[in-house]
């Protein structure tokens, strides 16, 4: 077979390490890739590049994408979608392998419907792929977030300032939760919890008196009521870019306006998304990838490659993009239990 194989949406650490498992995989069993440019848009456009494992042999340890990736919806347009089956066609692909969160996957599903093979990666650094216990980028991105927030930690004490770091993450807010855990925050605020302002400036004072400065994290996605800004562009799957929202600055100028103590704000942004993957994602990554090679050859197309427990198996895209996967009441329970009252 001819293996054909994407990396689509936001780039994150494992990326690359997936792609060499689908290619080394592949290569074991006598079989062929190619490797697709800037996610769908290369199956849109017919941009691709034939991939060898000797081109992958220490991909392993880089971040980014060596594909690239794009937000691009093959099926936003019937023109688009006939391109994208004719682009297939034209390279003979037998099998695509798409790697990607719940858009690229979601664009998987529809080419399979419309009865091509395709198997599917989950990825992404929010973890909020319903399928699966754990999506790769997602250890690396919160390992980088903690990181920062221990940084933060060291000014805030020198200047006796509320420091605030904004993470990524719309709908689901593991990355702020993990951050938030490992990196004792004394509050976090996720997209999950409606916000409530007297809570958190209590949590800032209670910080403050007990050791002179507070830090909080909260997720990109966090609804305030009043938020500074709102991102008037979408991108190809409808979904507002939230960069321009200003949540942690909005939220260091309403904490000082109340508290009085002087309150600064840091958004790592898309620093989260670089460098190399953890060996957790690098471990994670090419176990799916190679998994989803093993459902092509057993015949088992339709299928996204997830991680249940320690195990690796099969699910149909429609179990995997049934719902995000957002933090539940324990894991916020569990936050809660260390912030400062």
């Amino acid at each position: 077979m001819r293996f054909g194989v994407l990396t689509g949406g936001g780039d994150c650490p494992g990326l690359n390490a997936a792609v060499r498992a689908v290619v080394y995989r592949a290569a074991r069993a006598g079989h062929e890739s190619v490797g697709f440019l800037d996610g769908w848009k290369g199956v849109r456009d017919g941009q691709s590049r034939p991939l060898r494992p000797s081109d992958l042999v220490d991909a392993v340890t880089r971040g980014g994408t060596i594909l690239g990736s794009s937000r691009t919806n093959p099926f936003a347009k019937p023109e688009d979608a006939d391109r994208a089956l004719a682009t297939l066609d034209r390279l003979g692909i037998d099998v695509l392998v798409a790697i990607g969160g719940d858009d690229t996957l979601s664009a998987a599903r529809e080419l399979h419907r419309r009865g091509r093979r395709v198997v599917g990666v989950p990825k992404t650094m929010d973890n909020d792929v319903g399928g699966t216990d754990w999506t790769f980028g997602f250890d690396s991105a919160s390992t980088v977030a903690m990181d920062a927030v221990g940084r933060l930690r060291d000014t805030a004490a020198s200047h006796h300032r509320v420091v605030l770091l904004e993470v990524m993450g719309r709908h689901a807010g593991w990355v702020a939760l993990a951050t938030g855990l490992a990196a004792a925050a004394d509050a976090t605020l996720l997209p999950e919890e409606p916000y409530d302002e007297p809570r958190l400036l209590a949590r800032v004072r209670a910080a403050v008196a007990a050791r002179g400065y507070a830090l909080v994290v909260v997720s990109e996605g966090v609804d305030l009521g009043q938020a500074a800004g709102t991102a008037a562009a979408h991108d190809e799957f409808g979904h507002e870019l939230l960069r321009e929202r200003g949540v942690g600055a909005t939220l260091a100028r309403r904490i000082e306006a109340a508290t009085g103590i002087e309150s600064r704000s840091a958004q790592i942004g898309h620093i989260q998304r670089g460098g190399p993957p953890t060996l957790f994602d690098r471990l994670l990554a090419t176990r799916l990838g190679a998994a989803a090679v093993d459902l092509a050859l057993a015949g088992r197309f339709g299928e996204v490659a997830v991680l249940r427990g320690e195990e690796v198996r099969g699910v149909p895209f429609d179990d995997a993009l049934r719902e995000t996967k957002r933090v539940p009441p324990a894991w916020r329970d569990l936050l809660h239990t260390f912030e400062a009252e």
